[in-house]
């Protein structure tokens, strides 16, 4: 069993809730979120900062959005797909990480998804939620 270093990302995730800081992001966006370190299969971030790229699909408001973390690897099923940035990046977004954030955790914008990839995107959502996948 893979070790996880929770004690670690509680320290990190205690400094994230501290610190005042203003972010303004938008629904499309690709960011560096601090997702941490996650019970079981739960994605988790990687590195000192716990981060991994997320797709901003909702904004709740200024201090809350919906985000579907990303990764390196392309898998074959329902809940992996690839999609494109507007500047020709290809991302592989995991549909079944779904979760809302803090904005606290988004560290630096990185892309932009199409709008073309992130209508696909809100269909998928929608379909899964839906049990039509």
């Amino acid at each position: 069993m893979l070790l996880k270093d929770f004690d670690k990302w509680n320290e990190k995730k205690k400094e994230t809730h501290r610190e005042e800081k203003a972010v303004i992001f938008y629904e499309r966006e690709v960011w560096w979120c601090s997702l941490g370190v996650n019970v079981g299969v739960e994605i988790d971030g990687k590195h000192e900062l716990f981060l991994r790229p997320v797709a901003i699909i909702q904004k709740f408001n200024k201090d809350m959005a919906l985000v579907m973390p990303m990764t390196d690897r392309a898998k074959n099923n329902k809940y992996y797909f690839s999609i494109s940035g507007e500047d020709g990046k290809s991302y592989n977004v995991c549909l079944s990480h779904i979760r809302s954030i803090s904005s606290k955790r988004l560290l630096r914008k990185i892309g932009v998804i199409s709008l073309k990839d992130f209508e696909m995107v809100l269909e998928k959502v929608t379909k899964m939620i839906k049990r039509e996948l």
